[in-house]
């Protein structure tokens, strides 16, 4: 906390100026005696020396009974988290706010002379070329030269340099010198001929020079810098040095019988090796066959969906004795198989009447799910794909779907548990939509499709329907899919379907959350038949409290905050706004 009011995050000594800062509260100059508050119900926000509130970091109006803690700390990868921990889930934790969602933010992370790149939203540490890690496996410990650099001097012959790039990547500046440069090549000539000069940053026309070690680094790909980095190769002079070393006669020639001695040992021992890798190689061929034949051995349901034959599963669902379910594409039944030496109750679903849709249905479920791994999202365990025999096995939720939960009256969650499913469904779409190798449209959310687990966690299912998009692709034309009620504006009118279709959906799932009734309730007034008219003119009445009902004891500033995130999503045009 700065004298200026200012909340700042720099590196390990670094000095507090603001080009090092990598996140500040943006409260310069707000007063003085600044403090940072956190109340019970996870309110986290700033105080000046009058006790005025002059920031807001979390609106706070979560759970503030003794079911909850909130602890806010720096995390070991520099990012200030506010956490809270649901004590009646066995300690169940979330994140309700980050200082930044970028993990490469936090300068220093890869220590000195690496880079951070990001990769699927986490941090990974790079060394610059001719560097490795000092300690392998920590990178904040950084990276040092592989080679020698006794000198940069080619007389000696004993290094040569040369120039390689690290693109994209942005360093503190600590130039000792600046070249008049209008190309790459330029500046590469200008380090290279410097002896003092290790490193030069390339960028627009500019080049500097830097010497060792390079600190702050990380990848942005908007950055046009160039790294060029002074990597020493060792020359042939050493190769010649060598041979005038070797032992020679009187009359200058290399003795024939230390030859003969030294090219039959050399001999010998390749022959060693060879036989030595025959036996280890036939060892290990046994072992892999004899680890193949065993029926009861197989992969790690961790690594990847596990392949099923068609006997397998009627004795695991007892010849599809128990039906839990039933879908458009088929039918689900309760089953018991035993996965890492322990039984583990699944969900095997059945695809009917295979068509070409249904086997398309099928191989979407294998594709998509088989590679996703989110907490939100449910998880295929394995599959059978024997002859015309096509059945998924998923993770068991035991306690049924969000439709189940929310429409019968003995099971309606509290308002708190259906704010935290509300959650749970967006951190599910948000891991399909940007955290996914391959963008995925799910084109079918809808509360059967989310189904519950036994501690209450709502994860999302059936991606029979789902749509991939290539990384450079936004947006796909499709035929019509999902559930009426459900369905985007964009299906009815013919028009490139996006992630929106999604978010369309999320909307309506959100209101049914929020006031435990379905979209469509033919049984109530002609004024509340269609959910989301209903919920729309009682917002604009500033009668919200309506649609949750008076037995419920809601936040009413978090109840109007959801309904308007409920009524964005399902809005028409995109360039409206609520009043």
């Amino acid at each position: 906390m700065q004298d200026d009011g200012n909340l700042v995050q720099y590196p390990v000594d670094a000095p507090g100026a603001i080009p090092y800062s990598y996140w500040s509260s943006s409260t310069d100059g707000k007063g003085d005696n600044v403090s940072l508050n956190l109340d019970n119900d996870g309110h986290l926000y700033m105080l000046n020396s009058t006790g005025f509130n002059i920031k807001d970091l979390t609106t706070g109006g979560y759970d503030d009974t003794n079911r909850t803690v909130y602890l806010m700390k720096i995390d070991s990868d520099g990012i200030l988290r506010l956490y809270s921990y649901r004590l009646d889930q066995n300690g169940n934790r979330s994140v309700i706010w980050s200082s930044t969602s970028d993990k490469c933010a936090p300068k220093g992370l890869c220590g000195l002379n690496g880079y951070c790149v990001d990769v699927d939203r986490e941090a990974n540490c790079i060394c610059l070329p001719g560097f490795a890690p000092v300690i392998e496996g920590n990178f904040t410990a950084g990276c040092e030269r592989n080679f020698s650099s006794d000198s940069c001097k080619n007389d000696d012959g004993k290094i040569q340099y040369t120039i390689q790039a690290a693109e994209n990547t942005v360093w503190e500046d600590t130039r000792y010198s600046e070249v008049t440069s209008t190309t790459r090549e330029e500046c590469e000539t200008a380090c290279y001929e410097d002896c003092n000069c290790e490193a030069a940053m390339f960028n627009d026309g500019k080049c500097t020079k830097q010497r060792l070690p390079l600190r702050y680094g990380r990848r942005d790909l908007s950055n046009s810098n160039i790294a060029l980095i002074k990597v020493g190769i060792y020359s042939s002079i050493n190769e010649q040095r060598k041979h005038a070393d070797e032992p020679k006669d009187g009359n200058g020639k290399v003795h024939t019988d230390i030859l003969i001695i030294g090219l039959s040992l050399v001999g010998f021992a390749i022959m060693v090796l060879v036989i030595s890798g025959a036996l280890i190689l036939r060892s290990r061929v046994f072992r892999y066959k004899r680890f193949s034949t065993d029926n009861n051995i197989r992969l790690c349901e961790n690594v990847a969906p596990i392949s099923f034959s068609f006997a397998e599963i009627k004795a695991m669902t007892d010849n599809f004795q128990e039906e839990i379910g039933k879908g458009a594409f088929g039918t689900v039944f309760k089953g018991m198989v035993m996965l890492n030496g322990s039984t583990k109750v699944v969900a095997v679903k059945r695809l009917d009447n295979i068509s070409d849709q249904g086997e398309r249905e099928f191989q979407n479920e294998i594709r998509i799910i088989g590679r996703t791994h989110h907490r939100n999202l449910v998880r295929l365990l394995g599959y059978c794909h024997d002859g015309a025999n096509r059945l998924l096995i998923y993770e068991y939720m035991i306690n049924g779907s969000l439709f189940d939960v929310l429409f019968t009256p003995e099971r309606r969650p509290c308002w708190i548990d259906r704010v935290e499913i509300a959650r749970d469904v967006a951190r599910g779409l948000l891991y399909l939509h940007e955290e996914c190798e391959t963008q995925i449209i799910h084109c079918d959310i809808k509360s059967q499709n989310i189904l519950m687990d036994e501690n209450g966690q709502a994860k999302i299912s059936d991606f029979g329907l789902a749509k991939l998009l290539k990384p450079d692709q936004t947006k796909t034309f499709t035929g019509i899919r999902g559930t009426r009620g459900y369905v985007a504006p964009e299906w009815h009118r013919k028009l490139p379907v996006t992630v929106k279709a999604d978010v369309y959906s999320f909307g309506i799932v959100l209101l049914e959350i929020i006031c435990c009734r379905r979209s469509v309730n033919w049984s109530l007034k002609e004024e509340e038949v269609v959910l989301e008219e209903w919920v729309y003119d009682c917002y604009q009445a500033g009668e919200v409290g309506k649609i949750v009902g008076e037995d419920d004891e809601v936040d009413i500033k978090q109840l109007e905050r959801m309904v308007i995130v409920g009524l964005w999503c399902i809005l028409d045009e995109p360039t409206c706004a609520l009043p």
